[in-house]
């Protein structure tokens, strides 16, 4: 779910930031990572790119001939945010429709169960609408948390989003 990760990045600090004392220039350079580590959101092989937690390394800079900006390769540690098929995790209901209910993990927004993966859970359309256990008077109900296992991880290059689909089936599963 969570990876620790080293990435080694290039920052592009323009001309007019560049100042003769270095702790303007580290400042500098920190900003520009957080931004850009920010604009980034998500990647495919890495998930959620979720904080930066140490600076590790900041190289010699590199004058661009034509602007004048310097860049300058930076080595950092990062936190991400990334399912797996067969994880277990928990998910809050956002959304709940005849065919299934969307779920939140963390950063990913599109957990989806679709009703033919809780087959002891029925559909109920009542003011507020639910999936009800008969056999036990479990119900999955909006803002309820669940336990789910995932079944499949979708990612969407365009968007920067993580989709999955997850399902009820195996022990200790379904809500808390």
């Amino acid at each position: 779910m969570y990876l620790k990760v080293k990435l080694n990045w290039n920052v592009v600090i323009p001309a007019r930031n560049l100042d003769l004392n270095g702790l303007m220039l580290q400042k500098a350079i920190l900003v520009r990572l957080l931004d850009t580590f920010a604009a980034k959101k998500a990647t495919k092989d890495l998930g959620y790119l979720v904080a930066i937690t140490t600076l590790d390394k900041i190289g010699e800079g590199k004058v661009r001939e034509h602007s004048g900006d310097v860049l300058f390769p930076v080595e950092f540690t990062c936190l991400s945010f990334k399912v797996f098929r067969g994880e277990v995790i928990e998910g809050v209901v956002h959304k709940i429709l005849k065919h299934g209910i969307f779920m939140r993990c963390g950063p990913i927004e599109y957990l989806y169960l679709s009703n033919k993966k809780m087959s002891d859970y029925q559909y109920h359309s009542l003011e507020n609408p639910c999936f009800l256990n008969e056999q036990t008077g479990s119900r999955i109900v909006k803002d309820a948390s669940v336990r789910c296992i995932v079944i499949g991880v979708k990612y969407m290059e365009a968007q920067k989003e993580f989709q999955a689909v997850v399902g009820l089936e195996g022990d200790y599963l379904g809500p808390i």
